[in-house]
């Protein structure tokens, strides 16, 4: 009875050891356990946005900012639900995983600013090249306003969703078992590789955007935020489809400020990829990985200096 007993026991330590660490659910398959939760909950609350709202939208048409911002809200609401049940599994803090930090929005107004100038010296470059011409003005008065506010909104809701979603949980969970490196490369095709199934994107476009994602994964590890990469973010995708009027991605916008239709090679106008898909934005890419690295080297070190010291100090 008693060989039986300590069999039992050292089968349960086995299997426990195998799922936890010190007490702690291991990240691997906290990763398995937080994919399976947000499924299930992006399942029950989407089946009813999408039979009631969304219906069955034509992906060649005009992308519409009020059933986008609805879908964005709904599944940036299951990411939230599905990442504070990791915090209580974990027994984390319920604003954890990148959305925590100090002088948050002020990050994100930097973000923003940042993204939305990174946006127009990439348009503005195509443009002095003969890549892009400018059609003129499409939308006025009161009507531009309401799509500027409605496209902020929805493209505020994709930055939210989408950084934290493959930069929140995700990363915080591969940093701890492969190192955040090997995390934020293996996220970061994976952004890319989230855009293969885009009307009209490119290969060009499909990398630019693993790039891109690789360049919020640096402000994370700079900032210790995401608020920054939200701003970025959010501001990019609302210069690109509603201030400049172009393709983002391949989709087009309705209700855009400006109107533009590319020129020449689609390797240098992206086509109908966007500006994402012109090779152009490989420079600006690296210039702005220059500039993060030039303005938060020494803060990081200076973090990093700080973390090392005893407690006591």
């Amino acid at each position: 009875m008693d060989n039986n007993v300590d069999t039992g026991s050292a089968q349960q330590s086995r299997v426990a050891r195998l799922f936890m660490n010190r007490g702690e659910l291991r990240p691997r398959w906290g990763i398995v356990v937080f994919i399976l939760i947000l499924s299930a909950i992006t399942a029950v609350v989407m089946m009813p946005v999408a039979y009631f709202f969304l219906g069955h939208r034509n992906p060649s048409a005009p992308l519409l900012p009020l059933p986008a911002a609805i879908q964005e809200l709904s599944v940036l609401v299951s990411l939230l639900a599905a990442s504070v049940i990791m915090t209580r599994i974990e027994h984390a803090p319920v604003i954890s995983y990148g959305l925590e930090g100090t002088g948050r929005f002020r990050k994100f107004i930097f973000g923003a600013l940042s993204g939305f100038v990174a946006l127009s010296a990439l348009v503005g470059a195509m443009w002095a090249f003969g890549f892009l011409h400018f059609d003129g003005v499409f939308v006025y008065g009161w009507s531009g306003a309401g799509y500027a506010l409605a496209w902020g909104i929805t493209f505020l809701l994709v930055g939210i969703y989408e950084e934290y979603l493959l930069r929140g949980y995700l990363l915080n969970a591969l940093s701890r078992e492969i190192g955040f490196w090997k995390g934020a490369i293996i996220l970061s095709i994976a952004f890319g590789a989230m855009h293969i199934s885009n009307t009209g994107e490119s290969p060009v476009g499909i990398f630019s955007a693993a790039a891109i994602g690789l360049i919020f994964c640096i402000s994370l590890w700079y900032l210790k935020t995401l608020w920054w990469a939200i701003g970025f973010h959010a501001a990019w995708d609302w210069a690109e489809s509603y201030f400049y009027g172009t393709a983002d991605s391949g989709t087009v916008s309705q209700g855009h400020l400006f109107g533009v239709h590319p020129q020449g090679s689609a390797l240098w106008s992206g086509g109908a990829t966007g500006p994402e898909g012109s090779l152009l934005i490989v420079p600006l890419i690296l210039a702005v990985a220059l500039l993060m690295w030039l303005v938060w080297r020494n803060g990081r070190n200076v973090s990093v200096r700080r973390e090392s010291l005893p407690a006591s100090e």
